[in-house]
């Protein structure tokens, strides 16, 4: 599935944060819808929960080196490790997005939503806690990552 497929929008950060808001972030596929739905379900046909997928970025360049380093937004299925799609994003787009999930949350633990739209319509929404940061080389930045306290990786 092409990358340019997908446009990825964020309410809940800079200006647009409000301190009790759950951070947001929409994707919207404009694609073959069959080929996301067929993604994004089980083996059974049934659409994914939010259980079952997983949400990380990861540099293509070091993040010290660039100005804004880009990299790529993974949901993938937590079960088979299947990429369900990616998309081309900036640090500087997502990492901001990751603070602001854990400035919203105060003493609870952070939370974010995704929402994957086609064509603007809902397919799924997801409520997560948990979003990986890996850098160039694949080793996961942990001081950059959302990862919930109790959760050992």
């Amino acid at each position: 599935m092409r990358r340019d497929y997908f446009e990825l929008t964020v309410e809940g950060v800079g200006d647009d944060a409000d301190d009790r808001a759950t951070p947001l972030v929409r994707i919207d596929f404009h694609g073959p819808e069959g080929l996301l739905r067929e993604r994004l379900s089980d083996t059974d046909g049934e659409l994914l929960e939010a259980s079952e997928v997983d949400v990380a970025f990861r540099l293509r360049e070091p993040l010290a080196d660039a100005a804004d380093p880009e990299g790529v937004v993974g949901v993938t299925n937590r079960y088979t490790g299947d990429f369900v799609l990616e998309l081309n994003e900036t640090a500087t787009d997502v990492l901001p997005f990751i603070h602001a999930a854990r400035d919203s949350a105060g003493d609870e633990d952070a939370r974010y939503r995704v929402e994957i739209d086609v064509e603007g319509e809902r397919l799924v929404a997801y409520d997560k806690d948990t979003f990986l940061v890996y850098d160039h080389e694949g080793n996961l930045l942990r001081s950059e990552s959302l990862i919930p306290s109790g959760v050992e990786l």
